[in-house]
This record gives structure tokens, C-alpha cells and sequence, in this order.
């Protein structure tokens, strides 16, 4: 298995070529022609590497719910298989799609629980991971930091989706690492904020939007994620372009205990 200098997964092995052939499919509505060419990555991996890659491409194109767990789990148990720099930023791709895979199956406990793995390892607003397991590899994207921040956003819906869902001992859940947990944004000003979010999207007041979503969506419960949405919340604060009611309930919102 060789990996190009510029840490992109050498599009000439037959599983990469593969899997992209598989992905133009997708894209083109030939969806049992992907799934077919993912199977053939699947046949012929040499290697658990390249079996990760196949394996997280026929999750994508199972029927069943529990199917799409085992394939998600093949994808992650080859991962740790490999247990080097080649699959470590594949992670926060990986626990995602075993936490999307969990909740589908109405078990919000250890979907939950791989929500917060994510969150762990997803890389800090900011700085975007080189690839993943996901898309880079495959397609060669363009745009890594978009994937970048989709991946995190997908993370922190999760997390406010099953709040509610305690993390418990569990007979078939990992144990999570001793790293202090992401904290959830209080509900309060959670409502207050998608509140003044919904008002802007009603005029569009795109520069609002655009200076608060990335730090909104992507909220993880870091200190680091508290500090970028308040000083984000804080510069369309600054600018005083909103109505007066929006302008002194943003204040109120900036000046709530959970963001200070």
C-alpha cells in the first residue's frame, strides 16, 4: 500500500480506482453499477486498508439497518486492524457513521456514544483533516475543508439530537477514553440562538448567517467551540446592523452565563 507525499490515497491502486468508479456511478443514479463496483474493491483488497476503504463504500448501499451496522463496524474493526497514520484521521468519519448507524436502529445510548468518539477526534474548527475514509481518497475533492466542517456538523447534530441519552455502561460499547466530555450549548440560549438564526434566513441577512453558522453548526461543546461562537456572535453584535429588538436580544444571548 504507498500514499502519495501530499497525503492523498494513490488513485492507480485498484481499490481506490474502484471505489471512484463506484462514487461517478452513485452520482450518475446507477446505484446497483456503485454498489457492484464496491463489492469488487471489496474482493480483491490486499490488505485491511484497503478493505477499511471498500468496507465503508457498502455500508453506504446495504438495504437494512442492520446491515449497514455490520458493514459501518467491518469499516471500523479494519481500521483499528491497521492502527497507524493511515487510518487516524479517518476516525471522526468512522464513529459518525456507527453513531448515524446505531440511532437508525432506535438506540440512542450507543449512538450517542459514538457521537461523543467523534467529537474527540474530529480535528478543531479551523483545521481540516487531509482526508478520510469517506471521500477524499476516492474522489479527490477539492475542497477538503468543506468536507472538513460537514463531517464536524454532522457531529454536533448528532449530539443535540440525543442529549437526552446518557452514556451508560453497555455490554457492546468500547470504553470511551478518560478525556473531559463535550458539554451540550444550554438549551435556553440553544432556542435563543436558532431563534435569531431563523429570523435572519427569513430576510436573508447573509452576513449574519455567514458569520455565525460555522461556529453555531459546528458547536462540539469545547471551550474552544464557546469562545468562536461568542466572538462570532459578538462581531454581528459589533457591526449594529440588526433591528433594535434583534440587536439587544443578541446582547442578552452573548451575555448569558453558558457563553461567558
Amino acid at each position: 500500500m504507498t500514499e502519495k507525499a501530499s497525503g492523498r490515497m494513490d488513485p492507480e491502486l485498484a481499490v481506490v480506482r474502484l471505489c471512484g468508479e463506484g462514487m461517478q456511478a452513485e452520482a450518475e443514479g446507477r446505484a446497483e453499477a456503485a454498489r457492484e463496483l464496491f463489492q469488487q474493491a471489496w474482493d480483491i483488497a490486499a490488505d485491511d486498508y484497503e478493505a477499511c476503504i471498500a468496507a465503508h463504500y457498502l455500508a453506504r448501499h446495504q438495504t437494512s439497518a442492520e446491515e449497514t451496522l455490520r458493514w459501518n463496524q467491518e469499516c471500523l474493526d479494519r481500521a483499528d486492524r491497521v492502527a497507524d497514520e493511515r487510518v487516524r484521521e479517518f476516525y471522526p468519519s468512522l464513529y459518525l457513521n456507527m453513531a448515524h448507524a446505531y440511532r437508525r436502529l432506535g438506540r440512542p445510548t450507543l449512538a450517542r456514544h459514538f457521537f461523543l468518539r467523534a467529537a474527540e477526534r474530529v480535528a478543531p474548527q479551523g483545521r481540516h483533516d487531509r482526508h478520510d475514509a469517506a471521500r477524499d481518497q476516492c474522489d479527490h475533492c477539492a475542497h477538503q475543508g468543506q468536507y472538513g466542517d460537514w463531517n464536524r456538523f454532522a457531529i454536533a447534530e448528532g449530539l443535540r439530537a440525543t442529549v437526552g441519552a446518557v452514556p451508560a455502561d453497555v455490554s457492546d460499547a468500547p470504553t470511551l477514553p478518560g478525556a473531559a466530555r463535550p458539554q451540550p450549548l444550554d438549551a435556553e440560549v440553544d432556542g435563543r440562538i436558532r431563534e435569531l438564526v431563523a429570523r435572519w434566513c427569513a430576510r436573508a441577512d447573509l452576513k449574519a448567517l455567514g458569520l455565525t453558522l460555522p461556529a453555531y453548526l459546528g458547536y462540539l461543546g469545547t471551550e474552544a467551540d464557546r469562545v468562536r461562537l461568542r466572538s462570532a456572535l459578538h462581531m454581528v453584535h459589533a457591526a449594529r446592523w440588526l433591528p433594535t429588538d434583534e440587536q439587544t436580544e443578541l446582547g442578552a444571548v452573548i451575555g448569558a452565563t453558558a457563553l461567558r
